[in-house]
C-alpha cells in the first residue's frame, strides 16, 4: 500500500519585487493557509515520512512552513523536476522514488496537480492553493504505480479549516 499527498503552493505574492515566476513568494494569506494546513494534517495522523517540493519559492516555503508548524518529522528535499512538470513526467519521477516511504508528499503547482488527481483516480478534482490531496494505490513499490490506479481518499482546501480552532 502507497499514499501520495499532493500539496499545491499556497497563495503567491504578485506584487512583490522577484526576477522570475520561480522566485516569486508567497502572499499573507498563502503563508497562513501552509501553516493551517501542516496543522491539519498533523491533526489527521497522515504526515509523510517524505516531502519532496518544488525548487519555486511559493512552494518550498509552502512546505517548510507546514512542516514546522504541524510539527512533521519528514524527510525534506527540493527537486527542481517538480517545477513546470507533466503529469507523465510526474508519473515517472514517482515512480523512482524510494520504497521505504509508503506516504511522500509532493508540494509543487497547477495546472498539473489537479491533472494528475484526474489521471490517477478518475476524479475531476480542482486543487485551489494551498489544497491537499491524498491518493492511495494498492501497490507495494512506487514503480508499479500506474494512472487510473489510485483511490482519492481526501481532498482538503484551507477554506474549509479557517475558522476551526486547531
Amino acid at each position: 500500500m502507497r499514499k501520495l499527498i499532493l500539496f499545491r503552493h499556497g497563495k503567491s505574492d504578485w506584487d512583490a519585487d522577484f526576477r522570475s515566476d520561480h522566485e516569486r513568494p508567497l502572499n499573507g494569506r498563502g503563508t497562513r493557509a501552509a501553516r493551517l494546513m501542516g496543522k491539519l494534517l498533523a491533526r489527521t495522523g497522515e504526515q509523510p515520512t517524505l516531502v519532496v517540493s518544488s525548487t519555486a519559492t511559493r512552494a518550498a516555503t509552502t512546505a517548510q512552513l507546514a512542516m514546522k508548524a504541524g510539527n512533521w518529522h519528514a524527510e525534506y528535499r527540493r527537486d527542481r523536476g517538480l517545477y513546470a512538470a507533466s503529469p507523465s513526467s510526474m508519473l515517472e519521477y514517482i515512480r523512482q522514488l524510494p520504497d521505504h516511504h509508503g506516504s511522500i508528499m509532493l508540494v509543487g503547482h497547477e495546472p498539473t496537480w489537479s491533472g494528475l488527481v484526474s489521471a490517477f483516480t478518475g476524479a475531476q478534482a480542482r486543487m485551489p492553493t494551498a489544497a491537499m490531496a491524498c491518493i492511495r494505490f494498492s501497490v507495494g513499490r512506487w514503480h508499479d504505480l500506474r494512472f487510473g490506479g489510485g483511490e482519492l481518499l481526501w481532498l482538503l482546501k484551507p477554506r474549509l479549516f479557517e475558522n476551526f480552532p486547531l
